[in-house]
């Protein structure tokens, strides 16, 4: 099981670095380490693919203090902690993917209400759950890392490198590892195969909003 600390460790010694007793060990590969994680570092892992572990599924409907000038009819807070979106529907079991809205800012725009949304959270009971982790994302996570303070503690280019060289083998097999956890998908119907059910969802407009009061 991951934590913080053996995370630290883990790209530690990558970089060929003495572990860490705690994570309040006065030394400065800690302190490298801190500012790396607080340059969201973490997050920047969470989003580089739609992790299973770190996915969750939301109802939402639209925002009342946002008032769209033109476009699409209705407005939506982005979750605080939403790292990715993986999956956004009309339904709530996600067999009607939306599939005209807009992205702007930290809102959706939709002609839908309410709306359904899969997404990378990066909140401790999800991303941030490191006991969560499987085995080769917590890999990628300490390469990335020791990719990421290498320099500040070798100096080495070409050792920096060769951890960025890693990491990126490390995100692929993670990857590969968290499709293999996921159901069997099957293409969404066509356009003219929703038409016939009544399912086209948005009219696709541009979007724009304003805020009221």
């Amino acid at each position: 099981m991951a934590s913080k600390l053996s995370v630290y460790n883990g790209a530690l010694r990558e970089v060929g670095e003495r572990k860490l007793a705690s994570l309040t060990e006065n030394r400065e590969p800690r302190r490298v380490l801190d500012s790396a994680w607080d340059a969201e570092a973490v997050k920047t892992c969470l989003a580089a693919g739609q992790w299973n572990f770190a996915t969750n599924s939301i109802e939402l409907t639209h925002s009342p203090s946002i008032d769209p000038a033109f476009g699409y009819s209705y407005a939506f807070d982005k979750p605080e902690n939403w790292v990715r979106t993986v999956a956004m529907c009309g339904d709530e079991r996600f067999n009607a993917p939306l599939l005209q809205y807009q992205d702007e800012g930290s809102y959706w725009y939709a002609d839908v209400d309410p709306i359904y949304v899969r997404y990378v959270d990066a909140g401790t009971s999800f991303g941030l759950d490191y006991g969560k982790w499987p085995i080769n994302f917590t890999r990628y996570v300490e390469f990335f890392l020791a990719a990421r303070i290498c320099m500040s503690l070798t100096q080495n280019a070409s050792k920096r490198d060769g951890l960025e060289t890693l990491a990126e083998v490390w995100l692929t097999k993670a990857k590969s590892s968290d499709a293999m956890d996921e159901p069997t998908k099957f293409l969404p119907p066509g356009s003219w195969s929703t038409a016939r059910h009544g399912r086209s969802l948005g009219r696709g407009r541009g979007s724009r909003g304003r805020l009221i009061g």
